[in-house]
């Protein structure tokens, strides 16, 4: 897997074609028909209301674009496996000094999140990672300075 490309799940996917299908049907069809009303209202260099849906209407134009960046761009990956770190891989990892150990998946970077312990493959912790085995230690900078990891499991 080449670790520089855009990279999604089939799960994230979904989702995006869900949301796409739901932008270019009911929302745009809910925003035209309040255009029409805003029109209705008179004078447009005046018609608050117009310029508002203008606006919502160029909000919801730039997410269907990007959407379909997205899609077109990203690969979908399937779920990791193996011992080597790579797309999909859950890796349990414990920081030097801590026994305390934690859970993380190897995603693109349009499903990151470190809360829900996702993590992008375009980050520094993603990219120090990579291609990795159990037992390797590895070290990346961080804002509070550099950190060492040991791999505990790669699954």
């Amino acid at each position: 897997m080449d670790q520089t490309a855009d990279y999604i799940t089939e799960e994230k996917r979904t989702e995006l074609l869900a949301e796409l299908k739901n932008l270019e049907g009911p929302k745009r069809k809910e925003i035209i028909d309040n255009l029409e009303y805003a029109k209705s209202l008179g004078d447009l260099s005046e018609n608050a209301e117009y310029h508002q849906v203008r606006e919502e209407q160029g909000k919801l134009e730039e997410r269907i674009a990007k959407i379909k960046q997205i899609l077109q761009s990203s690969q979908t990956m399937k779920a990791g496996g193996g011992d080597v770190v790579q797309m999909g891989s859950k890796v349990v990892v414990q920081k030097d000094g801590s026994k305390e150990s934690k859970n993380y998946v190897i995603v693109g970077s349009e499903e990151a999140d470190m809360v829900k312990g996702k993590i992008s493959n375009h980050s520094p912790f993603g990219v120090a990672l990579f291609g990795k085995k159990k037992g390797d230690t590895v070290t990346f900078q961080t804002p509070g300075g550099i950190v060492n990891y040991k791999i505990i499991n790669v699954t």
